[in-house]
């Protein structure tokens, strides 16, 4: 059974890993059931092969947060609901849902949690002071009022949000934690994340285990432009500031350097202090087609990041499309690009690396980029194969149930 508010193609990374697995799972011939959200005219429920997908109405798009799932404890109880958990072998909770876990424990099933980010010991899910602009040195467990403001307002909510997230987060966000510890196993997407998380919580360290998220199935694509593309919109923890601090170094004598940047909303980008710079073109948050002609133009994709990116799917996609990848070494960011050569770290926030790094890739020739983006594209398939990824998840179900059962007798 696979509890997740958000199924793709709504969400992002952890909801297209959870995708992936149900897909490939239910194709080897595991019965699988996905409880999720339903939005506008989707169908309650669809079938395929051994995957079943029912889809409850819980919360609107706009409305739907760790909050909102925490509290629907009616759904929980719903006969419908535990017809499901009375039938599954193994409860999946690839996100939020943390409320089921006790639930499931009554019930006499096990847990597996699949943690995409570090929402256990960081109710916002980023272990990253916004404020300080650098990975948290606190325990973990309780964030600052003055991080969570910040962050909220970078954001772009109003001051009334950002109290209300401000008084959500430093109270309930310490639950998550406490309902974590009582699943039976628990996966990590990279051994960065692990680590800062295990260093927090030790108790998840003996029932943990580290599987890289299955590749998508994305072929390579040909290059038609000279451009570099940036995907994570006017986050500050994403690394805009840095990226545009970098633009500001970059000699304007030297090779002119455009950068393609998604995922910015209206108000962005009207901003004057923004529009001001030639080099960058602003785009909404982009769908295929126009997505993929978008990335036709690019050589590079700029991950700039200040938080630790667990292992973030931008840098897996612009190494099998046959890019050049320019990424902060934070995270599980340099496990994720070893071996490649066609990736370049810098150091986190240090514009002046970024723009060095920038410089170089654009002076690459066209063979040069072909021939190292190549080399990535089978080092990545070889290393994060999806086989491998579905074995490894199906050892962590069958050790969660032998936990379960001696933690029974």
């Amino acid at each position: 059974m696979f509890l997740s508010e958000l199924f793709f193609p709504h969400g992002r990374g952890a909801e297209l890993a959870t995708y992936l697995y149900a897909k490939t799972l239910s194709n080897a011939g595991t019965k699988i059931i996905v409880v999720t959200n339903r939005f506008g005219r989707e169908p309650d429920c669809s079938k395929e092969p051994n995957l079943t997908i029912y889809r409850i109405p819980m919360f609107k798009k706009s409305d739907g947060n760790k909050y909102s799932i925490l509290q629907r404890s009616d759904l929980l109880l719903s006969s419908s609901v535990r017809k499901v958990f009375q039938w599954a072998d193994i409860i999946y909770i690839p996100r939020f849902w943390f409320s089921a876990i006790p639930l499931a424990r009554t019930w006499g099933k096990p847990v597996v949690v699949h943690i995409h980010d570090y929402i256990p010991v960081c109710p916002l899910a980023t272990i990253c002071d916004i404020s300080k602009r650098k990975v948290c040195s606190s325990n973990g467990l309780i964030c600052s009022g003055k991080c969570i403001y910040t962050f909220e307002k970078g954001q772009g909510r109003s001051f009334p949000e950002a109290l209300l997230s401000l008084a959500l987060n430093s109270t309930f966000g310490r639950v998550f934690c406490r309902l974590v510890r009582l699943s039976d196993a628990v996966i990590f997407v990279s051994n960065a994340q692990r680590t800062l998380i295990t260093e927090r919580l030790p108790t998840l360290g003996s029932k943990s285990r580290v599987i890289y998220n299955p590749l998508p199935d994305i072929s390579r694509m040909s290059t038609e432009g000279d451009d570099f593309g940036y995907f994570g919109g006017g986050d500050p923890l994403k690394g805009f500031g840095t990226l545009y601090d970098a633009l500001n170094c970059i000699n304007h004598h030297q090779k002119q350097i455009t950068v393609h940047a998604t995922g910015f909303f209206d108000y962005e980008r009207r901003r004057p202090d923004l529009l001001e710079f030639a080099r960058i073109r602003y785009y909404p948050r982009l769908h295929s087609p126009i997505f993929e002609q978008l990335y036709k133009r690019i050589r590079a994709v700029i991950v700039p990041s200040l938080l630790p990116e667990p292992l973030p799917y931008v840098v897996s996609e612009a190494i099998l499309r046959g890019r050049a990848v320019v990424a902060s070494n934070v995270g599980g960011i340099p496990e994720q690009v070893e071996g490649c050569k066609a990736s370049y770290l810098f150091k986190a926030g240090n514009h002046s690396e970024l723009a060095e790094k920038m410089q170089y890739v654009g002076e690459l020739s066209e063979e040069t980029v072909e021939d190292l983006t190549m080399h990535d594209r089978e080092v990545l398939t070889k290393r994060f194969s999806v086989d491998k990824a579905i074995g490894d998840f199906l050892n962590v179900c069958h050790q969660a149930k032998e936990n379960h059962i001696i933690r029974k007798d």
